[in-house]
């Protein structure tokens, strides 16, 4: 599968879409804040990383892929079960990045600046989600 940006897909996405991606993550998120405030922050806060937005967008990927399908008169649901799919991988390498975040900002919090703690851990983040993305196309990897 060819993975390119579209923005004129913006337009295919209906309101309610974006509305229930904004509803989902913040219940997530209200449920990560209940979380901390009953267990503690540290407890809080590994809710709180749980890609909020990850299913919901998951389910509309593979929904606008299926009306594709349907619109060019092809019944098969195999694209739209591997655009979600793909979704879902690039969601646990953005995971992987994630964690590089925070570990940047652990270890290099103390010593420097917020705002370049904060460019640096973004970086990390960034570099390791496209390394990983492009790893998964080298030879050498499974």
């Amino acid at each position: 599968m060819r993975i390119c940006v579209n923005l004129s897909e913006l337009r295919n996405t209906r309101w309610y879409e974006y509305a229930v991606r904004f509803l989902f993550g913040g219940a997530v998120t209200v449920a990560a804040g209940l979380i901390a405030q009953k267990y503690g922050p540290t407890l809080g806060g590994l809710f709180l990383a749980f890609p909020a937005i990850f299913p919901a967008s998951t389910t509309l990927v593979e929904k606008h892929e299926r009306e594709k399908r349907k619109k060019a008169g092809l019944w098969q649901t195999k694209r739209g079960r591997q655009a979600a799919a793909l979704d879902a991988y690039g969601a646990a390498l953005g995971a992987v990045g994630l964690i590089v975040f925070g570990l940047i900002v652990w270890l290099v919090n103390p010593r420097l600046n917020w705002a370049l703690v904060l460019i640096l851990a973004t970086a990390g983040w960034a570099v390791t989600a496209v390394f990983l993305w492009r790893l998964r196309k080298s030879p050498w990897c499974p």
